[in-house]
């Protein structure tokens, strides 16, 4: 079971989603149910929604972008450690830390509800903490097809 700590570090979010904390552990509960691989597991992350301001610094900090994006991801592991211990499947495993800005969710959110766009957001930070990365053509794919997978789970 994967379990999600959500903190609102901007109130603007609730202007948008009522309750951002269960609306966010609904959807967790619904990736539980339907992704098999997720159903033995002890799996933990948190979810900070916050505002452009902060994941800039952020983004600065750690990545040394001086930079807004939307999503920011911090993995507790490589894939390859994560891989092992995923094998253990009694272990609790706390998979990291991801960063959201609302500022971006409205704005890609013009054609869509923001709730879609926060999902596509958190999907593709917890895919990122589950060691996927996109920088070549092929990792990009199998990071697509998952993101999709996840996303018709909620």
């Amino acid at each position: 079971m994967i379990k999600i700590n959500v903190l609102v570090g901007n109130k603007s979010w609730k202007k948008y989603i009522k309750s951002p904390e269960s609306y966010l552990k609904n959807k967790v509960r619904n990736l539980n149910t339907k992704i098999n691989s997720f159903k033995k597991r002890k799996l933990e992350f948190s979810l900070l929604l916050s505002e452009n301001k902060k994941i800039k610094i952020f983004n600065n900090k750690f990545r040394k972008k001086n930079k807004v994006t939307n999503v920011l991801s911090f993995p507790s592991f490589e894939k390859k450690t994560l891989k092992k211990l995923l094998l253990n499947k009694k272990k609790n495993i706390y998979l990291g830390d991801i960063i959201i800005s609302l500022e971006h969710v409205l704005k890609e959110s013009k054609f869509n509800n923001p709730k879609e766009e926060l999902n596509k957001l958190w999907i593709h930070g917890f895919l990122h903490l589950l060691g996927e990365r996109h920088k070549s053509h092929s990792d990009f794919k199998t990071m697509k097809r998952l993101e999709l997978k996840y996303l018709r789970s909620l």
